[in-house]
This record gives C-alpha cells, sequence and structure tokens, in this order.
C-alpha cells in the first residue's frame, strides 16, 4: 500500500464499487470539487493522508468535542474524518424541497392530533398510532403553543441509493440530536484545512442557527426574552453537544433543579433570585419534563411546567407531544397523509412500510418476510426484538423468527416492517487511504422568526466502517464527516433574520444560575488544593534522599516530617500503621503524585477538577479547556528530576488556568465565584499549612518551607536581611494584606466579591455572607504576629469555615430548601 503524492490527484487510485459511489457519480464540475479537497488534504498531511487525520483529530480535542455510547462511563474523543461529503447545489435544492414538503406535513399531523383530530375522525390515521405512542402527550391535548407552531426544530436521517435517488429513514421531532456536532464539525474542519470549503463554495452554516435562535425568541411574549436550554445533565450522551449549542447560542444552560415554575412562569435560580425564564429549548424527553403531569418519579423535570405551558407564558422548543409523529409505523401513513394534507405526493419519500396492525399490510409482510426489516412500531422493545434495534427476516434464527410471529400473532399493531434500503457509498480516510465507505445523512431544518422553515445547508454524515448503518446518531466503529452543499444558496429560500432596532448598551454577563455558581466556586478550590499540594510535593522530593530515604522511625520531628503530616491530613498520602516503617519523603511524594485512590492526591485532585469543568463547557474558554484537559507528564518513581518535573507542571499548569480564567471571563458574578473558591481553598490551606508546620516552635528549614508555599522567600529576604523568625514569617502568610498568597489578602478578596454580589435583603442590611467576611477582615487585622498562638488559629479555621458555608447556604442550590423568592427579584 502506499499514499497519494500530493501534487497528484489522490482519488485517482480510488476504487467505487460498480453503482452508486456518490463522488463516482458525481458531474464533471462536482468532480472536481472532490479531487479538490482530497488533493488538499493530501497536501495538508505532505502526502501522508493519515497525519491530516492526526492533526484533525489534535483540532477535535482542542474543541473538546466528545459523546458517550450507551454504557459508556467516560467520554469518548468525537470520532470525526477530513473527507467532507459534498452535494451540489442542483440536487441540494431538491433535498430542500423535500425535506420542507415533510416538515410542515409533520406539523399539520402533530397539531391535529392534538387539536380537531379530523385526521383521525376521517380515517386518514388510526387512533392507535398516536394513543400507542410512548410519545403521546394527554395532558398536551387542546393546547395551543406560543406562535402557534409544535415544531421548531426538525431532524431527519436520509440515504442515498444506487441510483442516486434518496430516501427518508427516520423522522426526528422530539431532540434535535447531532445538531451541535454539525456545527463543531464545521468548525473543525475549518481550524484544520483553512480555506478549503470556501475555495470550493461550501455554503455557510452560521445563517441557520442564527434563524433558529430568532425563531425560538418569536414565540415568546417579552420582547427582550431570557431562553435555556433544558438538558437532562453531564451523564447524558449528548451533553457535550448540548453544552457547545448553549455557548455557540447565547442560552443559558439549566437542568430542572435550577427551575421552578411560580404563577404560571417559569424561573431560574440565579444568585441574584429567581429570574424569569421565557423560552426553553428542550433536551429531556416529554415524559420526564414534568413529574407533576407526567412521569412522577422524574428526576430532571420542572414541577408545573405544563402550566407554564397552558398560561401561554412559555415558549418550548419543540412543544411536548411533538414525538407523537416519530413512530415507525407514521411512516406507513405519511404517503397517504401528503395526499390529503397538501395534494400531492411526498417530495422525500420514506422507506416503504407497512404497519402489522392492519391486516392487509400484515399479510403482505407476512408473504415477504424474507425480503424486509421487522421492528418496533413505537420503538420500544417487543418479542424478538430489543429496544432501538432491527431485525432483518432473511438473518433470522428459527427462535427469533417463532418470537416475532408469536408476538405478530398477539400484539400485530406493535410491529412494523420496512423494506431494505441499499446505500450508496462515498469517500472516506481509512488507514491513511482513500475507501469507498457506506454513508447516511442527518439533515437539521429549523423555522425562522417568521415561521418560515430554513434547512441547514449542510449536516452531519454518519459513515460505517463495517457497512452496518442504523438511525442512531452514532454506533461503536462509525464516524463522523462534515456535510458541505456546494453552489450559490437559491434565494427565494433564504431565511432573513428580522430587521432588529439596535439593544440599549448594557453590561455583565447575565444572570449566573446557583448551580453555576457552585461549580465555578469548586473549580477553583479544587485548582487551588491541587496547586499547594503540588508545591508541598515538590518542597518534599527537593530535600529528600532519592528513593531509599529513612526507613527508621526518627528520633527528631523534622520539615518533611511535617510537610507529611499535612499530606496526610489532606488524604494526598497514606496513613502509616503503627507496626510500620516510617515511609520517607520520596514515598510520601509517589504516593501523592500517583495514587489515584487517594482522595486528595494530585491524580485525584485532577479528575475532580475535571468532572467539575464538564459541568461548566458553556462557559470555559477552550483555552481554559484545553488547560484542565492536559495530561501531567510521565513520571518515574525512581528518579526525583521527574517527579520535580511533574510537581512543575501542576503548579504550571494551575496557574495557567488561574489565569486563562482570569483573562476570558468578565468580572461578572461567574468570575467572583470562581475566584471566591480559590480564596477560599487558599485560605484554609495557608491556615491549616502553618498549624502543621509552626505548631508552637519552628526551626529555620520550617520557616524556610512555609514561605516557599507563598513564593515569599525573596520578600522575606529583601525585607528582613536574616534568616526566618516565626514572628515576621507568619505576619507575612496570615497577616498582612498587601501578600497575594497570604491569608489576609485571600480574606478581603472575599469581602470585595461578596460586596458586589446582588443584595435579596430589602431593608438595606448586609447579607449574612458578607457580614460574616467583614468580621473575618476586622479580626485578622487586629490580631498581632508575635501573639499567634494555637487557639486563635483554630478560631480563624473555624470562621473561614463558617463563611464558606453561609455562602453555600445563600448562593447555591440546597436540597429541599425552600425557594428563596422575592418579588422585586422576579424579573
Amino acid at each position: 500500500m502506499f499514499g497519494p503524492d500530493p501534487g497528484n490527484d489522490p482519488l485517482g487510485w480510488y476504487r467505487a464499487p460498480d453503482r452508486g459511489d456518490i463522488f463516482a457519480t458525481a458531474s464533471g464540475d462536482m468532480a472536481n470539487r472532490w479531487r479538490q479537497v482530497a488533493s488538499t488534504l493530501g497536501q495538508l498531511g505532505g502526502g501522508d493522508l493519515a497525519k491530516t487525520q492526526s492533526y484533525l483529530d489534535r483540532n477535535v480535542e482542542d474543541l473538546g468535542l466528545a459523546f458517550r455510547l450507551t454504557g459508556d462511563e467516560r467520554e469518548r474523543p468525537w470520532p470525526l474524518g477530513p473527507m467532507p461529503v459534498l452535494i451540489g447545489a442542483a440536487e441540494w435544492d431538491m433535498l430542500e424541497a423535500g425535506l420542507i414538503q415533510r416538515a410542515e406535513l409533520l406539523e399539520h399531523v402533530v397539531a391535529d392530533i392534538y387539536g380537531d383530530q379530523k385526521l383521525v375522525n376521517k380515517g386518514h390515521l388510526p387512533a392507535a398510532l398516536a394513543s400507542g405512542s410512548p410519545n403521546f402527550a394527554r395532558r398536551m391535548v387542546g393546547l395551543r403553543p406560543p406562535g402557534g407552531y409544535h415544531l421548531r426544530v426538525y431532524t431527519v436521517d436520509l440515504a442515498r441509493g444506487p441510483m442516486g435517488e434518496w430516501r427518508v429513514l427516520s423522522d426526528r421531532t422530539r431532540l434535535p440530536t447531532g445538531i451541535g456536532y454539525a456545527l463543531e464539525n464545521r468548525l473543525a474542519l475549518i481550524r484544520s484545512t483553512g480555506s478549503l470549503l470556501a475555495g470550493i463554495g461550501a455554503r455557510r452554516i452560521t445563517e441557520f442557527f442564527e434563524a433558529l435562535r430568532f425563531g425560538i425568541a418569536a414565540d415568546c411574549t417579552r420582547a427582550d426574552p431570557r431562553i435555556g436550554l433544558l438538558t437532562p445533565g453531564r451523564f447524558n450522551q449528548s451533553y457535550p453537544e448540548q453544552a457547545h449549542l448553549a455557548r455557540h447560542m447565547g442560552f443559558s444552560l439549566v437542568e430542572g433543579r435550577d427551575l421552578t415554575v411560580r404563577d404560571g412562569k417559569l424561573y431560574v435560580r440565579t444568585v441574584a433570585g429567581l429570574k424569569r425564564i421565557d423560552g426553553l429549548w428542550r433536551w429531556i424527553n416529554t415524559s420526564d419534563i414534568d413529574p407533576m403531569a407526567f412521569d412522577q418519579h422524574s428526576q430532571i423535570g420542572v414541577a408545573g411546567l405544563v402550566d407554564a405551558c397552558r398560561s401561554g407564558q412559555l415558549s418550548v422548543a419543540n412543544w411536548p407531544g411533538a414525538g407523537v409523529v416519530e413512530s415507525r409505523a407514521m411512516s406507513a401513513f405519511l404517503p397517504r397523509l401528503a395526499q390529503v394534507v397538501t395534494g400531492g405526493p411526498l417530495m422525500l419519500p420514506n422507506a416503504a412500510t407497512w404497519w402489522c396492525g392492519q391486516k392487509a399490510e400484515r399479510d403482505i409482510a407476512l408473504s415477504r418476510f424474507d425480503e424486509l426489516v421487522f421492528a418496533s412500531s413505537f420503538r420500544g422493545g417487543v418479542p424478538g426484538i430489543p429496544e432501538g434495534s432491527t431485525r432483518i427476516g432473511a438473518d433470522m434464527d428459527p427462535d427469533a423468527r417463532e418470537q416475532i410471529m408469536q408476538g405478530l400473532a398477539r400484539r400485530p399493531m406493535d410491529y412494523v416492517a420496512q423494506e431494505l434500503v441499499a446505500t450508496s457509498t462515498t469517500p472516506s480516510i481509512v488507514n491513511g487511504r482513500f475507501e469507498p465507505r457506506r454513508f447516511t445523512l442527518r439533515c437539521f431544518l429549523a423555522r425562522g422568526p417568521n415561521g418560515q422553515w430554513m434547512v441547514m445547508p449542510g449536516g452531519f454524515a454518519r459513515i460505517s466502517k463495517q457497512g452496518h448503518l442504523r438511525t442512531a446518531l452514532m454506533e461503536r466503529d462509525d464516524f463522523s464527516a462534515d456535510l458541505c452543499v456546494v453552489g450559490e444558496m437559491d434565494s427565494n429560500r433564504t431565511v432573513r433574520t428580522p430587521d432588529l432596532d439596535p439593544p440599549s448598551v448594557r453590561r455583565g454577563g447575565g444572570q449566573l444560575p446557583s448551580q453555576a455558581a457552585d461549580n465555578l466556586f469548586w473549580l477553583g478550590r479544587y485548582g487551588e488544593r491541587l496547586h499547594q499540594t503540588a508545591r508541598i510535593v515538590r518542597i518534599l522530593v527537593e530535600n529528600s534522599d532519592g528513593p531509599a530515604g529513612r526507613t527508621a522511625v526518627p528520633e527528631s520531628v523534622t520539615t518533611a516530617d511535617r510537610l507529611a503530616a499535612l499530606l496526610r491530613q489532606w488524604s494526598a498520602a497514606p496513613l502509616a500503621a503503627a507496626d510500620e516503617n516510617h515511609p520517607s519523603p520520596h514515598d510520601m511524594a509517589i504516593s501523592a503524585l500517583t495514587d489515584g485512590s487517594l482522595s486528595g492526591s494530585i491524580p485525584s485532585l485532577i479528575e475532580k477538577a475535571r468532572q467539575i469543568a464538564l459541568l461548566l463547557r458553556d462557559r470555559l474558554s477552550r483555552d481554559s479547556w484545553r488547560a484542565v484537559h492536559r495530561n501531567l507528564p510521565a513520571v518515574d518513581a525512581m528518579d526525583s528530576d521527574s517527579l520535580i518535573d511533574a510537581c512543575d507542571a501542576v503548579v504550571a499548569q494551575t496557574a495557567a488556568i488561574t489565569q486563562l480564567v482570569s483573562d476570558n471571563m468578565g468580572r461578572t458574578a461567574a468570575w467572583r465565584f470562581y475566584d471566591m473558591g480559590m480564596a477560599t481553598e487558599r485560605a484554609s490551606m495557608m491556615l491549616q499549612a502553618v498549624q502543621a508546620i509552626v505548631p508552637g516552635s519552628a526551626s529555620a528549614e520550617d520557616l524556610t518551607a512555609l514561605l516557599d508555599l507563598i513564593d515569599g522567600t525573596a520578600l522575606y529576604r529583601s525585607r528582613y536581611l536574616t534568616i526566618p523568625f516565626i514572628a515576621p514569617v507568619l505576619d507575612m502568610v496570615l497577616l498582612d494584606p498587601a501578600e497575594p498568597r497570604g491569608l489576609a489578602y485571600q480574606a478581603r478578596r472575599l469581602a470585595e466579591h461578596l460586596a458586589a454580589l446582588p443584595d435579596l435583603r430589602q431593608d438595606g442590611l448586609p447579607e449574612e455572607p458578607f457580614r460574616l467576611a467583614q468580621m473575618l477582615n476586622a479580626r485578622i487585622a487586629g490580631l498581632d504576629a508575635r501573639q499567634l498562638d494555637g487557639p486563635t488559629l483554630q478560631g480563624l479555621r473555624d470562621d473561614l469555615g463558617t463563611l464558606a458555608a453561609t455562602i453555600g447556604r445563600r448562593y447555591f442550590l440546597q436540597p429541599d430548601a425552600p425557594s428563596r423568592e422575592s418579588g422585586a427579584l422576579l424579573a
């Protein structure tokens, strides 16, 4: 095997199947664009397409693209191939017209099911197809959405047949999974290939997201609405996609526990009290959105959300219950419904489908059993077909065939039979060369502000390495590709955003949800804890005797012993049993740097910080995200230099994260909570370090180690010109308000941040967190370093702990606690 010469045509060696390949059947102009893309990709890798893939993979990682397969505990890097799928303007215009017709048809069917129900009453649609669907929401019957549209976003899976014909594989009206990945695929490809897409005339997709944002806002009752993206949480398979979308669209990323309904209106709990939400882009199923109206066991919904919908004060995209038309059985009736509703045939047909709930169709399915694919009518599990899967009649063993036969005899309405849809192939880079792979497309439509449908001029291509394609977003061994529409856009189909008056000038970063404030606070705490732990480990290694160390219990307590005891106190090093040899400082360093089972070790703290960062995808800059996820260098337990290098890397990484957050985050409440978390942890660790290193008496070596923790050795020497003494050192570490890593400085920062945060009190008195911070500052200011003793230090720690707990009660979500309400703050 050999790779393409970057100066030649990499597709010159491409061997397409006999028929159906999208490149092999392309017209002359489109074939030249395919070759142009392939040649440029070859040049980017210096003739090695595998290098081009590696470069793209790095960009995907930098963007934070990830996903989960069912059963995964951890996120996987998003699999993106560098070769896009290209479609010409003429072919796309026909697809676009068919997609819009289909979207309008589904809107009409959904509106009829929840409205007049004429299609059912006149026999055009069996009632069982609506009432039997798990996505049918009986509580929504008769409720008309604001603006009149049940569907604001519509997603559809398409397959291209061997003769170039297109078929709809699946309609998706509940959740537009993949729409964020389509956006991120395009961003990653542009970052990796520069002007390649512009050079072939690929249409931009940014206007689509503008139309979607303005369209959702158009249904809201207020002129300047607040819109949230409702997510199930970070364990959802597409949570990274949802976070990226919220950031890109300017929506608040909210979970059910962030929200509450009051007097028919929806509010988000923020650090400034309850703030009204006018619109929701929901990414959870209808059955989970409101435990009072649907599934009472739901832990991710909002009690009373349906009441907010009923009041007309809340716009929801898509409207609850819209998924009723997603069933496979519905596909059997869409051709007939198209004739009834539009007066003509479907311009973009779906795979031929027979619903077995009707005798004639069931008989056809049984007579052609080996030619068809059998599936559940409503996508749930049925005898012979596990949930979410399909079975090809010809491939069934006798037991599976008998199970389906018995299921058809008992409940035939639970089954559909569909034709096998042959799919064409596309050139894909596999193992460093172009090879044909089967593909499907996921396309996206959104209503603009005037209710007009706009089709994203691009989308998401799913490519199979093994040749098996299902209709899920992504299966094991699949990868994705960008879909590029090449050629000028038909101006008649352009959805223009409204002419808007310029907004009034304002400052700030919007209202910060309480849960986001909590996460930012703890990101700051974990980052500072990681920073200080690495500093102590570095001191231990630099002053140790190497891997051998001490093996016997020493006669006197050294600085290393006191630092090791501090690591144990922080759960960064193991506790030694009474009958064991005293571990050496080198042993302590190895445990703190490598033992992930210790809750306070560096690997554990890195993982905790990353888990918190997953909840803040919509708030962290990409540079901050990369810094949080940068891996430690390899550690050689027998090499002190590698241990010191690892500590240096952690110190530099945490300092970089702090600087990046400080530089990229406006001085809003979000930044204040991050900085308060860091200040709280730094103050707490300084007090603990003083208690451990200076327990009443201390050597010059002890005090030098304490100064090293605040980077204060050089300043001390310039200030005192003598060896370290207890009182001057404690004054610098604890009481000097100008020392940026000392206690007094942190206490002052806490008071300043709390003073700047919104106040819920109506009587003008300070809130409790600010009052406690002022008291802490006053107490520190009144102390004399020469008179500091154990009880005083412990009292300061207790005061700091009380302040941190009070901040949590005031600003963060509290389970089982009543909501803080203030009429003046409901906005």
